[in-house]
C-alpha cells in the first residue's frame, strides 16, 4: 500500500529531521513540479489524496502553482478502523485550503484468488474515475462548471524502484520491467506521476519546511507485505552500494518502457497481418520471439487476458505442430480457453 492511508495526523514538528537536509532535499519537490508544470498538463485536475506524506506534498504544491484549478478525491477504503480519521483529516486540509474534495467509499475486500493488494487498487482507480468524471460543486456547495481533465498520482522514486524490485522477483517480462509510467489515458482522463524522480524523503522535509502534518499508515510497518520488506530491508543496503541507485533504476525501467512501446508497435502489425480471429497458418509463419509477442497482445488486447509462461509455451507448441484437418487444440490461457476453430484461434470464458 502506499505510504499513506492509516492512523491519525502526526505533528510535522515532532518528526526528526535535519535542517541541512531540508533546503536541498524541498528543491527536488519543486523542480519535479516545474518540470510537470512545463508539460502543460490539461487543468482541471484532481490529486488522488490519502493524507499521507506523498499525497499531501502533491495536492498542496499544486494547489499553490494552479490556485482554483485543484481538486482532491479520497479513496475511503473501510478496511481500519482509523479510515473516518482519515477521511476527517483530507477533508479539514482541503476545507482550510478551499480545495474542492469528493471522499469515495468502496470495498476493498478482495474476491477469491485475487491478493489484497489487487482488490484495494482495482478499487481505488475505480473510483477515481467514477469521481472525476462525475459532477463537482465547490466548498460551498456550489456546482464547478468545468469537469476534471488530470488526475495526478504520489508514487515517488522509492515506489517505483520498489515496483521494480518486485518484477524482478516475480520473473516479469520488458512490460513489468518497465515500472510505473509517468503519463497515460484512460476514462477519458490524462494520467499522471509527477513525483516519480523524486525521494520519499524529499516529500516529507517539502511538508516538514512549511510545517504541515499528514497521516501515516500502520501497514506499513507490517512485514508480512513484501513490498514493505523491501523499503525497510533492501533500500537502505542500496543507497550504502549503490547512492544514485533511484536515478539509475529509473533510468532502466525508462529502457524498458521503450522497448515495450516497440514491442507492442511489432504486435500490432503482426496481428493485422495473422488476421482476427488469428489464422493458424499465418501465425506458423512467425518466429519464436514474435509469436509469443503477438499471441500475448491478442489474448490482452482483445480479450483482457494474459497468460502464464507454461500456457503460453503450450499454446505455442500446440500452434507449430497443428499441420492436419484434425489437429485439435483446447488449452487453459489465462481466464478462458484457446482453442482451434476451423483455420483459426477462438478464446472463450464460459
Amino acid at each position: 500500500m502506499n505510504s499513506s492511508e492509516t492512523e491519525p495526523p502526526r505533528d510535522a514538528a515532532a518528526l526528526p529531521a535535519q535542517e541541512s537536509r531540508l533546503p536541498q532535499s524541498a528543491d527536488a519537490v519543486d523542480a519535479a513540479l516545474r518540470a510537470f508544470a512545463a508539460a502543460a498538463p490539461a487543468l482541471p485536475l484532481a490529486v488522488a489524496f490519502s493524507g499521507g506524506a506523498d499525497s499531501t506534498a502533491l495536492l498542496l504544491a499544486c494547489a499553490e502553482r494552479w490556485p482554483g484549478q485543484v481538486r482532491a478525491i479520497h479513496v475511503h477504503h473501510g478496511l481500519q478502523a482509523a479510515a473516518d480519521g482519515f477521511a476527517r483529516h483530507c477533508q479539514a486540509v482541503c476545507e482550510a485550503r478551499a480545495i474542492p474534495l469528493k471522499i469515495c467509499a468502496i470495498d476493498a475486500r478482495k474476491a477469491p484468488g485475487q491478493s489484497p493488494e489487487d482488490a484495494a487498487r482495482q478499487g481505488r482507480y475505480e473510483a477515481l474515475m467514477a469521481a472525476a468524471n462525475s459532477p463537482w460543486v465547490d466548498v460551498a456547495g456550489l456546482p464547478l462548471g468545468e469537469g476534471v481533465r488530470s488526475v495526478l498520482l504520489a508514487q515517488h522514486a522509492d515506489d517505483q524502484v520498489e515496483t521494480l524490485l518486485l518484477a524482478l522477483s516475480r520473473g516479469a517480462g520488458i512490460a513489468g520491467l518497465a515500472a510505473m509510467p509517468a503519463h497515460w489515458q484512460r476514462a477519458g482522463l490524462q494520467w499522471f506521476r509527477p513525483f516519480l524522480s523524486v525521494p520519499g524523503q524529499a516529500l516529507r522535509d517539502w511538508l516538514l519546511q512549511r510545517g504541515q502534518n499528514w497521516v501515516e499508515d500502520p501497514t506499513n510497518a507490517d512485514p508480512s507485505y513484501t513490498r514493505n520488506r523491501i523499503r525497510a530491508q533492501l533500500l537502505p543496503v542500496l543507497q550504502q552500494v549503490f547512492p544514485q541507485f533511484r536515478a539509475t533504476f529509473a533510468r532502466s525501467s525508462a529502457h524498458c518502457a521503450q522497448a515495450a512501446e516497440v514491442l507492442e508497435e511489432v504486435a500490432v502489425s503482426d496481428l493485422q497481418s495473422v488476421g482476427l480471429p488469428p489464422r493458424i497458418a499465418a501465425l506458423q509463419q512467425l518466429g519464436d520471439a514474435r509469436l509469443a509477442n503477438v499471441l500475448r497482445h491478442w489474448l490482452r488486447s482483445l480479450h483482457g487476458t494474459t497468460p502464464t509462461a507454461a500456457q503460453l509455451s503450450q499454446l505455442m507448441a500446440q500452434i507449430r505442430v497443428c499441420t492436419t484437418r484434425g489437429h485439435s487444440i483446447h488449452i487453459k490461457v489465462g481466464r478462458g480457453f484457446v482453442q482451434r476453430r476451423g483455420l483459426v484461434l477462438d478464446w472463450y470464458n464460459f
